[in-house]
C-alpha cells in the first residue's frame, strides 16, 4: 500500500477515512492536529501559545510544524504504510516534506485531496465529537458515524468531547484560510503527478473503495 498524504479542508472526513485504513490496512496515522492537542494538554508554554492560535482559527507556524514532522518521521516503522493528516499546509511545508521523505528513503507516496464545500463541511462540524483518549471521530448528525451508545466512545467507553474550535465563526475562518493556503499545494503535487481528487460527499463505503483502489495502484 502507498503512503497517503491527505489534503482536505476541516470536516472533510479524513479522520474517518484514516480510522478505516488503520483498522483494515495496518496504516500508521500521523495527525498533526492530535500532536498539537497533546502539546496543549501538557500545559507547556508552547502548548498555551498553540491553544491561543488554534482557538482564534489561526495556523501554527511553518517552522514549528516542520520540526514536529521531522521528529515524527524519524521514528516511523518502515514496514508499515503511513497517513499524514494535516501536513503539509503551505508550499514551504510541502517542499520540506519532500526533503524529509528523501532523507528517510520513503517512497511510494500518494496525495489525496478530499473535496467538500463550506456549507457541507459546516453541517458536519456542528455535529462532530471526538474521543479524548483514542481520538476516534464521530458525528451525532450522521447515523453511520454515531457511536453505538449515545455520546460514548465505542472503543474506550468514555464520554466524547466537542473540539473547542468547532464553532461556526471559528470554523469559517479555518476553512477559508485552509483553502487559500491549499491551492498552491494542490498545483505543486499536480505537477508531480501524484495528486488524486476524491469527492468527500460520497457515501463512506464508496469513498473508502476509491481511496483503497488508489493506494493499491502500482
Amino acid at each position: 500500500m502507498k503512503n497517503i498524504i491527505f489534503i482536505a479542508p476541516p470536516a472533510a472526513g479524513k479522520g474517518t477515512v484514516s480510522d478505516y485504513l488503520v483498522s483494515n490496512y495496518n496504516y500508521e496515522h500521523i495527525s498533526t492536529g492530535d500532536l498539537l492537542r497533546e502539546e496543549i494538554k501538557s500545559g507547556s508554554d508552547l502548548g498555551k501559545e498553540i491553544d491561543e492560535i488554534i482557538s482564534n482559527g489561526g495556523l501554527v507556524s511553518d517552522e514549528f510544524m516542520i520540526k514536529l514532522m521531522e521528529e515524527k518521521l524519524t521514528k516511523l516503522d518502515k514496514d508499515k504504510p503511513f497517513i499524514l493528516d494535516g501536513f503539509p499546509r503551505t508550499i514551504l511545508q510541502a517542499e520540506k516534506l519532500d526533503e524529509m521523505l528523501i532523507t528517510n528513503k520513503v517512497i511510494n507516496n500518494l496525495v489525496i485531496y478530499l473535496d467538500i464545500s463550506l456549507d457541507e463541511a459546516l453541517k458536519r462540524v456542528m455535529g462532530r465529537v471526538i474521543c479524548p483518549k483514542c481520538k476516534r471521530s464521530y458525528n451525532l448528525t450522521n447515523d453511520k458515524l454515531k457511536p453505538i451508545k449515545d455520546n460514548i466512545c465505542d472503543n474506550c467507553g468514555i464520554e466524547l468531547e466537542k473540539r473547542k474550535d468547532d464553532n461556526e465563526e471559528t470554523f469559517k475562518i479555518r476553512f477559508e484560510s485552509y483553502l487559500k493556503n491549499t491551492k498552491p499545494i494542490l498545483d505543486y503535487y499536480k505537477d508531480k503527478n501524484i495528486l488524486k481528487w476524491v469527492d468527500a460527499t460520497l457515501e463512506m463505503d464508496n469513498m473508502f473503495h476509491i481511496i483503497v483502489g488508489e493506494a493499491k495502484n502500482d
